[in-house]
């Protein structure tokens, strides 16, 4: 029992006495580290204060006083090993210092085999004395330096002489070094291997510093080189630009177009029937309704355009483009410089410089026209640094919007010189406006409509207005003009421009019938029949499709203009029924007076298709952020570089060069004031077919739509049961009178009833018979 309580409390001090051993060990490593590091010290400062006139081991001295600060010991210490080692007795003290470092840095290491780890130490040591000295011996005797010892010492001595005749002098080299080099490996651990890897890193490191350096240095050069010519160069262009400039001729300045503020001289039409039932007219809005425009700002001196027109060839030249301004068109918002190339030069070149040049000439964008038709010139748009807004009142009265007859006459804004821009819609026949947000887009679409509204009264221009925003268009909400309720329902939509195509179907079976081919050639026979006193018959009706017992007069048809203002939400919504329904009007209804003005902020491929963009030729593209979406509008780029606000570029039909046009502008307050003028001046009176229709509705070449309407039934088909059972009649017209309907709506009641077993099948005749009993009378 007490044997084992004696080996548990050995156990448990276990951890105590090694503790006090490691404690031992490291104060004894430090003891040991101090002073081996003090005798290194000693033996160097004794070493290095080494002098033959003291007395030592192998001298004897002069009898003087002891030059070396060790004192006589040291004297005795350096003279010793010095004539022993020669030049390797230096080594002595860095032996120590490194003993003292591996004693106190491998104090906690345990070796497996402590004396072999030393053995191997002290092996390496006695290799590297025994190579150095001997390599000291061979190759650095210098009696001179020295004559009281030699380099090698006794020992190196001995070394030459037991191998210089056996092994030469490089043989007992190369023994030497390797015996040096391997005992240093054995006693310090150095690995000569990553001392080259690393010498070999560092010198290809600074290898590619100083090729980099000189490449530099190189470079600097160079361009130095090129300054000082470019500079020459520049002199000699300065002195042949003066010369050329005192022998030039001036250039040709365009006076800008300026008009004066003229009364505005729009005719009150005569007061006409109108499509259903008669609305009271007034004379035109007045123009005093639209704000005045400001006084220009931009006076242009024929000094200060001269100088920009050298500015300007300075700049290309800077570019490598030779080129002379030929002519200046200042206008209210750019100003047009018409370039003339030196032989050789690529448009091209210059359209690729198109921001360069914007830069270097401090504006926010630079547009190049490649093509100026019938000129040789190229042109280069700049920005003036105080833009003019262009007044929708100072382009309405012009005499060019006068001169046009047309009710569906549009301003469109300013050319680059100022000349106004006025386009008839009945030979677009159709627009296409896209931009991006900001571009002036919907401001563009008033403007056009509240020309059309300076130009029309109600029975010469109808509109169809779809808003899908429900923002832009609801202001126009009450004019006599419109057919219907302005759209913001995209079904209602769908409604509005199928029932645009029925109409277009049944105008074309009037004209075919009166044998014209538009609807201008249509008006005229029908109004000059009435003036003569035999007005025309409708030639399409039947007499059994009336109660009447005479067809109907035919009457003057106005225009219809479809305006969407935003298309790519409707195409969203609804899809490809829309666009196959806005391409049938595209493609027919120029002849029957339905136009279309369609205006979206997204034009990409999904919104303005192919079908659409090869039934509408003319296109109007505001500011876009990239050049795809320029050349989705307009086939080409230019609209990336516009300035917005209003700027944009208009593509008439059958030209593919675009005018740049200075867009009108009309704000909110001028709209409400033209609306509530033509509010007073009559109410409108919507056809409800227009946005009530269903799909379901006979047009020629249409193929059916699908949708949940097909199954609803007319909110007036009891009415026109109830008139069919009464009239024993069957008449499409019939009802469409009694009911104040259009055509579509009734040949669809008819259709319902037919389905239903109200009415037969329709016979030879073209009649129907009514199957079902008359109403029971009170």
């Amino acid at each position: 029992m007490s044997k084992t309580k004696t080996k548990q409390s050995a156990t448990r001090k276990s951890p105590q006495a090694l503790e006090s051993k490691a404690i031992l060990r490291k104060r004894l490593s430090e003891g040991g580290m101090i002073l081996l590091v003090t005798l290194a010290l000693f033996f160097l400062l004794a070493l290095l204060t080494y002098s033959h006139n003291d007395p030592g081991s192998f001298t004897n001295g002069n009898g003087g006083p002891i030059q070396n600060s060790a004192g006589k010991g040291g004297a005795w210490f350096a003279d010793f090993f010095l004539h022993l080692f020669g030049y390797l007795a230096y080594l002595i003290p860095i032996i120590f210092a490194y003993l003292g470092y591996i004693l106190y840095t491998e104090r906690n290491i345990e070796h497996e085999h402590p004396n072999a780890f030393w053995a191997v130490k002290g092996l390496g040591l006695l290799m590297a004395v025994i190579g150095g000295a001997g390599l000291c011996s061979l190759h650095f005797f210098d009696p001179q330096i020295q004559p009281s010892y030699t380099s090698g010492g006794i020992l190196g001595e001995f070394i030459i002489s037991l191998t210089i005749d056996g092994l030469g002098l490089y043989g007992t080299t190369l023994i030497l070094l390797a015996l040096f080099l391997s005992g240093l490996t054995l006693f310090t651990g150095i690995s000569w291997l990553s001392i080259m890897d690393r010498v070999g890193v560092w010198f290809v490191q600074s290898w590619s510093k100083l090729v980099e350096w000189y490449e530099n240095f190189r470079d600097r050069k160079q361009e130095q080189k090129s300054v000082k010519e470019s500079v020459v160069k520049r002199q000699e262009a300065l002195k042949q630009e003066k010369v050329k400039r005192e022998t030039r001729s001036p250039v040709r300045v365009e006076p800008r177009v300026v008009p004066s503020p003229a009364p505005a001289k729009v005719a009150a039409k005569a007061k006409q029937k109108r499509l259903f039932d008669d609305v009271p007219v007034g004379p035109m809005p007045a123009m005093e309704l639209l704000d005045e425009p400001e006084p220009p700002k931009n006076h242009f001196s024929e000094e200060a355009l001269e100088a920009m027109s050298r500015l300007v060839e300075l700049k290309l030249k800077d570019f490598g483009v030779e080129a002379q301004v030929m002519e200046v068109h200042p206008g209210p918002v750019i100003t047009r410089f018409e370039l003339e190339l030196a032989p050789g030069v690529k448009v091209s070149k210059i359209s690729n410089l198109a921001k360069d040049l914007a830069r270097s000439l401090s504006t926010i964008s630079v547009r190049v026209v490649e093509v100026i038709p019938g000129k040789t010139y190229v042109g280069i748009e700049i920005p003036n640094e105080s833009r003019e807004i262009v007044r929708l009142r100072e382009v309405l009265a012009c005499d060019e919007f006068e001169k046009v007859k047309s009710p569906l006459s549009m301003a469109l804004g300013k050319d680059i010189a100022g000349n106004p821009i006025v386009v008839n819609m009945a030979k677009m026949p159709h627009l296409l406006v896209a931009g991006t947000t900001g571009s002036g887009k919907s401001v563009g679409v008033n403007a056009m409509i509240i020309s059309m509204l300076y130009k029309s009264a109600p029975d010469d221009l109808r509109l169809i207005m779809i808003d899908p925003k429900m923002l832009e268009l609801s202001v126009y909400e009450g004019i006599p003009h419109l057919l219907c309720e302005v759209v913001t329902d995209m079904k209602d939509a769908a409604n509005a421009l199928r029932w645009s195509v029925g109409e277009m179907e049944r105008r074309y079976r009037l004209m075919s019938a009166l044998g014209v081919r538009n609807l201008a050639g249509y008006n005229k026979k029908v109004l000059d029949a009435i003036k003569a006193g035999e007005p025309i018959k409708d030639p399409i009706w039947q007499p059994t499709d009336g109660l009447e017992e005479e067809p109907p007069t035919l009457e003057k048809l106005p225009s219809i203009v479809i305006v969407i203002d935003e298309l790519a939400d409707m195409m969203m919504i609804v899809g490809k029924k829309v666009e196959e329904l806005i391409a049938r009007i595209a493609q027919k209804a120029r002849a029957a007076g339905i136009h279309l003005i369609l205006a979206t902020q997204r034009p990409s491929v999904d919104v303005i298709t192919g079908l659409i963009k090869a039934n509408i030729p003319s296109r109007i593209a505001f500011q876009v952020s990239s050049k795809i979406d320029s050349r989705t509008i307009l086939d080409q780029m230019g609209a990336e570089q516009l300035l917005g606000m209003g700027d944009m570029l208009y593509l008439p039909g059958g030209s593919n060069i675009p005018t740049r046009i200075h867009g009108a502008f009309v704000d909110d307050d001028e709209v409400h004031r033209v609306v509530e003028d033509w509010k007073q001046r009559g109410e409108p009176d919507y056809i409800e077919e227009v946005i009530n229709g269903t799909s379901e509705v006979p047009i020629p070449g249409m193929p059916g739509m699908d949708g949940d309407e097909d199954s609803e039934q007319d909110e007036l088909f009891d009415q026109a049961v109830a008139i069919v059972t009464e009239t024993r009649r069957a008449s499409i017209s019939g009802i469409q009178r009694r009911l104040k309907i259009g055509y579509n709506r009734a040949a669809r009641m008819v259709e319902a009833m037919e389905a239903a077993g109200i009415v037969s099948e329709m016979g030879s005749n073209g009649g129907r018979e009514v199957l079902a009993p008359p109403p029971p009378k009170d």
